[in-house]
């Protein structure tokens, strides 16, 4: 069902010109109903490029309010990412699948790694990728992944990224690196992250933590 008259307006940056988006019915709660607002919710995603961590990233509302973390490397076991509320408790635990083509990544409630905790499942949607890195999700309850739950189309060097509803062009959530002085010199990495109404938050930006990871790789591989 798309956004009525009366309902909550598109959130800032999406063209005026451009028909609302059809979203699903109710709310889109992956990780869970907690994070999802019946409004844009916009975070600023900072990742610390030089920090001792090697990458923690840190989530705030529009008021710099923190909301989100993420564990550094120099604190998690080697391809594994925990992200955590304000106060440290884990949410998800996100998991590199070792020896895969598609760079599988598996997402797990709180810091189980049991199945059946497994909340969803990540991996790119082609072994080839130069430019652009596409990734497709499949839910936990899609277990033939005939098709993709969720797609995310990201820009490798413009480090953006829009999250759609599966192979449509439905968008739930769109970043868009910030550049300014401060975090050039700071070595720091900033991203805008609009999600849409209804949908899930935390699921968005264990999204973008998955697809930094991933062209963090191709950066070290050489593969552009």
């Amino acid at each position: 069902m798309g956004y009525s008259p009366t309902g909550p307006p598109p959130p800032m940056g999406y063209p005026p010109s451009a028909p609302p988006p059809t979203l699903p019915a109710g709310c889109v709660a992956v990780v869970g109903q907690q994070y999802c607002a019946p409004y844009p919710v916009d975070l600023t995603v900072r990742k610390k490029a030089l920090s001792l961590s090697e990458g923690d990233f840190v989530v705030t509302d529009v008021n710099g309010v923190l909301l989100l973390k993420v564990r550094g490397k120099v604190f998690s076991i080697r391809d594994r990412r925990v992200l955590v509320d304000g106060a440290g408790n884990p949410i998800v635990t996100m998991r590199r699948k070792i020896m895969t083509v598609h760079d599988r990544w598996e997402v797990y409630r709180g810091e189980s790694t049991n199945s059946s905790d497994l909340l969803f499942t990540a991996k790119k949607s082609s072994f080839i990728q130069l430019l652009k890195t596409q990734l497709d999700v499949f839910l936990a309850s899609n277990t033939s992944e005939n098709v993709c739950d969720f797609k995310v189309k990201g820009s490798f060097f413009e480090r953006s990224c829009t999250i759609c509803v599966g192979e449509s062009n439905t968008i739930v959530a769109q970043m868009k690196r910030k550049y300014t002085v401060t975090n050039v010199l700071m070595g720091r990495d900033t991203f805008g992250v609009t999600v849409y109404p209804n949908i899930d938050y935390a699921f968005v930006v264990a999204l973008v933590v998955i697809l930094d990871e991933i062209n963090r790789d191709r950066m070290g591989d050489n593969d552009i």
